[in-house]
């Protein structure tokens, strides 16, 4: 997805440096140096760039990879697919469906129920903590 200048100076003025890397740039976090790699609260994670819904907390898991992995998105429609033939490999890369936000990459080696490991950029998410009902 083509960004304007305009929208693009608008991202960087809201994003950090990293995140703008990330989601703008097609950049990789560290991992095991993230925010959600290893997080097990409840909820929901959403596009830092457009606040869509991407994934789940009951679909993430430990892939071992230090970054946030996840089997399925919330619906099948949050993102599109796009090949990527950078850094001698191909692979599927993932994209927010609503603003075109670089997230992370597909990969076949996930576990059931679907196969699919959604390995996403820490940096491309915000957290939304599912409220405790009392």
């Amino acid at each position: 997805m083509h960004r304007s200048p305009e929208e693009l100076e608008r991202l960087r003025q809201k994003l950090t440096p990293l995140q703008y890397h990330v989601c703008c740039e097609q950049g990789t976090e560290p991992p095991f140096a993230n925010a959600y790699w290893d997080n097990k609260r409840p909820g929901l994670y959403r596009c830092i760039c457009c606040g869509a819904p991407l994934f789940s907390s009951e679909d993430k898991y430990d892939s071992g990879t230090g970054w946030p992995s996840f089997t399925r998105p919330v619906e099948r429609n949050a993102l599109s697919a796009h090949r990527d033939n950078s850094h001698g490999m191909i692979r599927t890369e993932v994209r927010c469906a609503r603003c075109g936000s670089h997230l992370g990459h597909l990969f076949p080696d996930g576990p059931a129920p679907t196969g699919e490991r959604y390995c996403i950029n820490s940096a491309s998410l915000e957290f939304e903590e599912k409220k405790v009902e009392e």
